[in-house]
């Protein structure tokens, strides 16, 4: 049996095949990928039994993938994120494991694999599962802390957020910025999908705060801000098929 681990972290990775070798000593054929492109690459010119996919890769999500190749090999998802379990659900999923999770969940979805794929190509995530990883997480608001006083921000009355030598920003619509004490990763499970994404690596955008986007080189995007963001903020090719699904107004 062959399979694929998708995880850029190296000890993520060294802790789910150790748990892979404990549970299945007979499951040899590891293979490995850390990116979104090296992924593409390899399902175009490879075959496995069963993917370990985590959802948030170095450069870009995992549903990047299914833009470009067609992936009908089963998926368990691993994720820290639970906020993407519908996309999930909308894919040949086995399971949807939330990191950290232990032998006990992995060896649960293993064994959804093996009943639901041996014969079949057509199952998906078990919908029961989604009603209890997907509690409504949506930040409405901000707290800011400045000096000796705290006030809070509407999340709908924010531009952007951009990371700048690791310090996340908050840049409001007025043309206003604060220093908040998350990351991007952090920031993206709490915001609204439909209003916002993660346009690039260090820049979360909200769709009106978007002036305009223009067509770039090497089949990237650039994106002017209204108002503007400090940096030169560019789509990646493998993000442009689902950042323009996201300005058309599908949830991506």
């Amino acid at each position: 049996m062959e399979y694929l681990i998708v995880e850029d972290e190296r000890f993520a990775f060294e802790e789910l095949k150790r748990m892979m070798t404990a549970l299945r000593p007979d499951y040899k054929g590891v293979k490995r990928t850390i990116t979104v492109t090296g992924t593409i690459a390899f399902l175009k010119s490879n075959t496995v039994d069963f993917i370990l996919m985590d959802i948030r890769l170095a450069d870009g999500s995992c549903f990047d993938i299914f833009n470009h190749v067609k992936v009908v090999t089963p998926v368990i998802f691993t994720t820290a994120y639970d906020q993407h379990a519908i996309k999930a659900f909308k894919l040949n999923s086995v399971d949807y494991l939330l990191k950290p999770f232990d032998e006990k969940e992995l060896e649960t979805a293993l064994q959804k694999f093996e009943h639901y794929f041996q014969n079949s190509q057509n199952a998906t995530l078990d919908p029961k599962l989604l009603e209890s990883i997907i509690p409504n997480r949506t930040k409405n608001r901000f707290l800011i802390s400045q000096g000796d006083y705290y006030h809070y921000i509407e999340t709908k009355d924010i531009a952007h957020f951009y990371s700048e030598q690791g310090v996340v920003f908050l840049h409001t619509l007025q043309n206003k910025r604060y220093i908040i004490n998350y990351t991007l990763d952090q920031l993206e499970p709490q915001l609204d999908p439909q209003t916002f994404l993660r346009v690039s690596r260090n820049c979360i955008a909200q769709l009106k705060a978007i002036e305009n986007v223009a067509k770039h080189f090497h089949s990237r995007l650039k994106l002017r801000f209204s108002p503007e963001c400090p940096h030169e903020v560019l789509v990646s090719r493998v993000r442009v098929p689902a950042f323009l699904k996201w300005m058309d107004g599908m949830i991506v």
